[in-house]
């Protein structure tokens, strides 16, 4: 499940947060298609669910859709249902997702990978409210709320005629749009202490002794490319591997393939492909053992590494992301962790 939280509730306290959730609160009760934007791991399927369970069709059935999990064939089928003998191996009739959620809400997760040719399908059904099967002659009506999720840019999609321009003109009635997690710094404590609890149970402990101050500043200044998803992984992985269940959390791995074993890759060097060749400005002389601290020379070596970057790519933060071989918002993490934001 792409959860905001542990398990089935919703939890934040950010301006962020609250904002989304009078949105969602607002827009739940009326009879709208509803499209869902937000990055990985953001929370889209909860509150996909949550706008059903706040609405008048709550005890209708809510039924789930990941579009990307099937090719354009298989998602036919799977929405909109078949006669027997539609297709080889349809061998008796089967309802679709359409049918299935008749009076109640269809999720479609990952939206934006379904062909044009689902989408003109899916059209057909916000605009008159009918389906038709796979091998059938006659029209079924279905009355089915849509609620539509994706993690890219749809108008730029529409623009680049890679999604058509009236589908999209009809589920966005309204558009909720989650924030990630690095713009809800707010919450990462309250997410953090929440699932830490929920492992400690699972692990049959008495008690969550909290983080050492050092593991909760590592916490705040990460970036979080994968979101609450993310976070949760981390700290339960945290949590688990604690020897000391008295001893508040100190060790955070934000990477569980970090190792001196680690498999290397056989590609190209960072050079042979474009990559930044980091010999150029990072030097014996930039660690001066004995005097100042490791995690400082640390911290400066990353800021020489960063700046230099910028520097070679004008300044443009996506390439530069790029020539690191880091996402675009984990570099904006580190910019904003060493105030270097141009």
């Amino acid at each position: 499940m792409d959860d905001i939280t542990g398990n089935d509730r919703m939890i934040g306290e950010s301006e962020n947060f609250l904002v989304m959730q009078e949105q969602l609160s607002r827009l739940a009760p009326l009879n709208k298609p509803v499209l869902i934007i937000g990055e990985r791991g953001t929370g889209k399927e909860l509150v996909a669910s949550r706008v059903h369970f706040l609405s008048k069709r709550w005890e209708q059935p809510f039924i789930k859709i990941n579009c990307a999990a099937f090719n354009e064939a298989l998602l036919e089928s799977q929405l909109f249902g078949h006669e027997a003998g539609a297709f080889t191996g349809a061998t008796k009739q089967q309802k679709g997702f359409f049918e299935r959620a008749d009076g109640g809400t269809l999720f479609l997760d990952e939206l934006a990978t379904t062909s044009m040719a689902v989408q003109e399908r899916i059209l057909r059904v916000t605009e008159y409210g009918e389906i038709e099967r796979l091998g059938g002659t006659k029209p079924i009506n279905v009355d089915v709320r849509i609620v539509a999720a994706t993690n890219v840019d749809l108008p730029q999609l529409a623009r680049d005629g890679k999604f058509r321009d009236d589908l999209l003109d009809r589920l966005a009635f309204d558009v909720i749009t989650l924030p990630p997690l690095r713009e809800r710094i707010e919450d990462i404590p309250v997410l953090a202490r929440h699932f830490a609890i929920n492992m400690i149970k699972e692990l049959g402990r008495e008690y969550f002794p909290g983080f050492s101050k050092t593991a909760a500043k590592a916490l705040l200044e990460y970036a979080w490319p994968g979101n609450v998803r993310e976070l949760k992984n981390v700290i339960e992985r945290c949590v688990y591997q604690s020897e000391d269940p008295d001893a508040p959390i100190k060790d955070i791995v934000f990477d569980p393939f970090a190792s001196p074993y680690r498999p290397k890759s056989s590609s190209a060097s960072a050079t042979e492909a474009g990559g930044m060749d980091t010999s150029d400005f990072v030097t014996a002389e930039d660690f001066e053992v004995g005097s100042i601290g490791f995690k400082h020379q640390v911290q400066e070596y990353e800021k020489k590494i960063l700046r230099e970057a910028l520097k070679q790519c004008q300044f443009n933060q996506r390439k530069t992301a790029k020539l690191l071989d880091l996402s675009y918002d984990q570099l904006r993490g580190y910019l904003r962790k060493y105030d270097l934001n141009t």
